[in-house]
């Protein structure tokens, strides 16, 4: 089973996955509510998604001209649906309930603003859905009611769908970390009032908290890049969350909970969103090519890591107008570099990246990643590539070059054929320099040439055992596939090497 739902997540994006997930809540909440299941009425709910997303479209247009920026239509429909999700709509349209029209309107307006006008670095810092209903509390004396997740029917959808988004951007240890430290701040702040456990049960059952961890807590341009300062976002969050928290005569909201955290995470994330240039592209194997960018600010970065690029798109596909690739570029290069690899029915960003012309421009942010060189130069690494998943050994490796820093590396790199390899004149002038070893296999014999002397077939345990005979004693560094990468972490546990010592590079955008 699990391997259906890892095929499904592999073919979408997470921000697609997200859009289908609120979508979805949205339309099953119609759904009860005609049956009489929810309290509302199924028009009002219809006609205030439907006028909060006409209005967040037409602000982000305003906004996107004015400024220049790239446009992310996807986010404007998640913010928007979020917004539709946690308002209560109008309990009436004939007559029409004008009480909540203020937060109806104003609401879409302030988050749309707040990803320009609250931005540093063209980055915005707060999650603009929260941001937005903490603002209309102040402004227009007018709250969310976060109605989706008190709402025992919805439930199920909300848990099993959030699930869903977890698995494929691999946040299990923040939600943990959030789920953990809310269960521990409401157990303290209930102690003598009540019973701890009822008012856990009741958190669970008749409170936002599943959907806010699933989606708002999530969502990645606020979110710390790397895993220690995840967890500690989350544990921040999650003590906050408790509806009796008092803070100097402030009690804390999920929305105001959840914008503390996004100071904390401002100040421990990359502070930049940066529009580079397209100086040339290279092809460098068949059907892989490296795009050079130019920028006029330099990026700092760390060997391995990866950037989500936006591309301009009339009609985005299914897959939408963003992606995470691992930067090929060490940040010992003045440029960046994105390899690619290009498949038959290419995806809509695909196409668009493949008609840019020396000169035009590609969106680049939320730099994250944990698969970097580990700080002890004196660790025994295997790196093992499988096709297009080379890029970020060729930034740690010519990182290394530039650097002439040497570390007891063997690579062990697999592609279909001979012509599929890349950037093979960094890793043999790293063989020559710095006695780093690459070891080619070919895993299609039909692909072999004549004369080939190197491994043929599948990269297993047998030909690692066989190329690198100390392979316990060794971290290992997988990146490719996502099958391949998740079968390599079964084997090399179930040999003996501890799971602290598998590295898997992974980017929520893949797919």
């Amino acid at each position: 089973m699990f391997n259906h739902i890892d095929n499904f997540l592999n073919r979408i994006t997470m921000y697609r996955l997200v859009l289908y997930y609120l979508s979805g809540l949205l339309g099953f909440a119609v759904i009860f509510s005609a049956a009489g299941i929810l309290p509302h009425n199924p028009l009002s709910l219809l006609t205030s998604a439907a006028l909060m997303l006409i209005i967040s479209y037409a602000v982000n247009f305003i906004f996107v001209r004015v400024f220049e920026a790239h446009d992310n239509t996807e986010s404007v429909y998640i913010t928007a649906l979020i917004l539709a999700l946690i308002i209560v709509p109008p309990a009436t349209l004939f007559p029409l309930d004008t009480s909540v029209l203020p937060i109806l309107i104003w609401a879409p307006i302030f988050a749309m603003a707040s990803k320009f006008i609250f931005a540093i670095g063209k980055k915005h810092l707060f999650n603009p859905a929260a941001l937005a209903v903490a603002l209309t509390a102040l402004v227009v004396n007018q709250s969310a009611t976060w109605w989706v997740g008190r709402s025992l029917s919805l439930s199920p959808l909300i848990f099993f769908g959030g699930l869903l988004i977890v698995r494929k951007i691999q946040r299990e240890g923040m939600i943990a970390a959030f789920f953990i430290a809310a269960a521990t701040s409401i157990v303290l702040t209930t102690s003598g009032i009540g019973d701890p456990l009822v008012s856990l049960g009741k958190a669970a059952l008749y409170t936002p908290t599943f959907f806010f961890a699933f989606v708002m807590l999530t969502e990645p341009l606020t979110t710390p890049p790397t895993r220690v300062p995840r967890l500690i976002y989350g544990v921040l969050v999650g003590a906050l969350f408790a509806s009796n928290i008092n803070i100097l005569g402030v009690y804390f909201t999920p929305e105001v909970a959840l914008l503390v955290g996004n100071v904390f995470s401002y100040f421990v994330s990359p502070k930049w969103k940066e529009v580079l240039r397209l100086k040339e592209v290279k092809e460098i194997g068949a059907d892989i090519y490296d795009f050079v960018f130019t920028t006029d600010k330099k990026i700092n970065f760390r060997p391995g890591q990866y950037l989500e690029w936006t591309l301009k798109g009339e009609k985005p596909d299914s897959r939408g107008n963003r992606r995470y690739f691992t930067l090929a570029s060490s940040p010992t290069e003045n440029e960046i570099r994105m390899g690619v690899k290009f498949y038959p029915k290419p995806s809509s960003f695909k196409k668009y990246l493949s008609a840019l012309k020396p000169g035009d421009t590609i969106a680049a942010s939320n730099l994250a990643g944990d698969f970097i060189l580990p700080g002890n130069k004196n660790k025994k690494l295997v790196f093992i590539a499988g096709g297009i998943g080379v890029t970020p050994f060729r930034s740690m490796i010519k990182y290394l070059l530039d650097r002439n820093e040497k570390r007891d590396i063997t690579i062990i790199y697999s592609a279909k054929s001979p012509k599929e390899f890349a950037y093979m004149d960094i890793f043999e002038e790293a063989k020559e320099k710095l006695g780093i070893k690459t070891i080619y296999c070919i895993s299609d014999s039909p692909n072999v040439p004549e004369g080939w002397a190197g491994p043929v077939g599948i990269v297993d345990m047998a030909l690692i055992v066989k190329e690198v005979p100390d392979f316990k004693d060794r971290t290992f560094y997988v990146s490719g596939p996502r099958s391949m990468t998740t079968s390599f972490e079964d084997n090399l546990k179930k040999t003996g090497v501890p799971g602290r010592r598998i590295r898997v590079d992974f980017f929520p955008g893949f797919a």
